[in-house]
């Protein structure tokens, strides 16, 4: 394996995706330092053009805790929360969330962040998100709003279950945001914004998919966390995003063009020996340890599920303007995190078939219970349809205490050499 380099390559896609976010935090900052308040809200499900179209920006607690974790300041949090009495077990991003609110609620640039003025819970298959605001609502007491997601239990949606969204976000979720925003609901306003969200899930599905050439120009894991980036956060919605996914596309064609695979933190990738589908968060706290143990072996990530719980673009859904709340219903309840395991298999089977894939590797996260129970199944049941052998590893999100370096780097690199071995025997892993 070879050494990682000491300083850290960007191109100019995760260069605008930085900027991005800074100026998201920096904006975060001025409410602030104002006094206003924020809705808080989650990725999955989350419902960022509504929330525009009242002009407030959001913030989401798990954002937060992995630009922590990424920025190695998530461990003090963690350990913190712990002694206010949570336990070891609990997920590591409410304990760094609850910690970092008891560290004077800076974000992870260090620009303070504004208190919740609405804790907005979109349930999308998560529990443990149920007791995150529970517990946020305790230390704020802020106002909480639900809206209730249908579980996808027979892998599609009904006209009942998507009735069912469309009700709550009329009655309960748009009334809660008039009442703290003190702003009149401007549908109007909320199909612009849906607009532009699909011309930049447009562009987007563009760059994920082209993962599917030879060699990839992008890595559909580690790589593709910094494209989903802005569309996971607040600027869906926004020209900003359709201009960053539109020069990000822009660019992805120019390295297709060459022949190029994508840029790591150590620079471009050479010779792409293996390509694998991922399943599950990276661990934040050693990103880019981790992501080399992958490159320096010549492992390339084409395509990955967890570039997908913002938003399964790539098997259709767009957001619509003609039909406003339906199309946020549906968005909710489209969420990979509202997948049932079934649905979360035939994913995967599809995405190393019409990938092209050596192989595929679970990613488990140790104090997620909520999603991760299952992933043993599914690695079976892939390996199973599609005849390519998975790999199973385990870490953290942001615990630092449960990224052991030396126990995942020998689980990759056997792994990898024995799909090198198959494909030395038969050509192909």
């Amino acid at each position: 394996m070879s050494p990682i380099a000491t300083s850290v390559r960007k191109d100019r896609s995760q260069e605008q995706q930085k900027a991005l976010i800074a100026d998201y935090y920096g904006r975060l900052g001025a409410l602030a330092a104002a006094g206003q308040g924020a809705p808080w809200t989650f990725v999955p499900g989350n419902l960022t053009e509504l929330l525009l179209t009242f002009d407030p920006l959001p913030v989401l607690p798990e954002i937060n805790a992995l630009q922590s974790g990424m920025r190695k300041t998530s461990g003090e949090q963690v350990l913190h929360a712990e002694k206010l009495g949570h336990s070891e077990d609990v997920c590591a991003y409410v304990k760094a969330s609850i910690g970092a609110w008891h560290q004077g609620n800076v974000g992870p640039t260090g620009d303070p962040l504004p208190k919740p003025n609405l804790l907005l819970l979109s349930y999308t298959g998560c529990f443990t998100f149920l007791k995150w605001f529970e517990l946020l609502r305790g230390e704020t007491k802020a106002p909480t709003v639900m809206l209730h997601v249908p579980y996808q239990a027979q892998g599609g949606i009904t006209n009942e279950m998507r009735a069912y969204v469309v009700k709550q976000l009329r009655e309960t979720v748009v009334p809660a945001l008039e009442k703290v925003s003190g702003k009149k609901f401007d549908i109007d306003k909320l199909r612009e914004h849906l607009r532009l969200s699909a011309l930049a899930e447009d562009d987007l599905v563009r760059v994920l998919e082209a993962g599917k050439h030879r060699p990839s120009p992008i890595d559909g894991y580690f790589g593709a966390v910094y494209y989903v980036g802005p569309i996971f956060t607040a600027y869906r919605g926004t020209q900003a995003a359709v201009d960053y996914y539109r020069d990000s596309w822009a660019e992805i064609e120019e390295r297709i063009a060459r022949g190029e695979g994508p840029i790591t933190p150590d620079g471009p990738m050479g010779e792409q020996r293996f390509r694998l589908v991922v399943e599950g968060p990276p661990n934040w706290t050693h990103f880019r340890e981790f992501w080399h143990m992958f490159h320096s072996e010549g492992a390339v990530a084409v395509a990955s599920t967890y570039t997908k719980v913002g938003g399964l673009y790539d098997r259709g859904f767009r957001h619509d303007p003609d039909r406003p709340l339906e199309s946020l219903a549906e968005y909710c309840l489209n969420c990979y995190t509202n997948l049932n395991l079934s649905s979360r298999v035939d994913l995967i089977a599809d995405y190393v078939r019409d990938y092209d894939a050596d192989g595929f590797v679970v990613h488990s996260i140790k104090s997620c219970d909520s999603f991760s129970a299952g992933q043993l199944l599914i690695l079976r049941e892939v390996e199973k349809r599609t005849g390519k052998p998975g790999a199973f590893i385990e870490s953290d999100l942001v615990d630092p205490r449960y990224f052991s370096a030396a126990n995942i780097k020998n689980r990759v690199e056997s792994y990898l050499q024995m799909l090198g071995q198959k494909q030395a025997v038969g050509g192909h892993a």
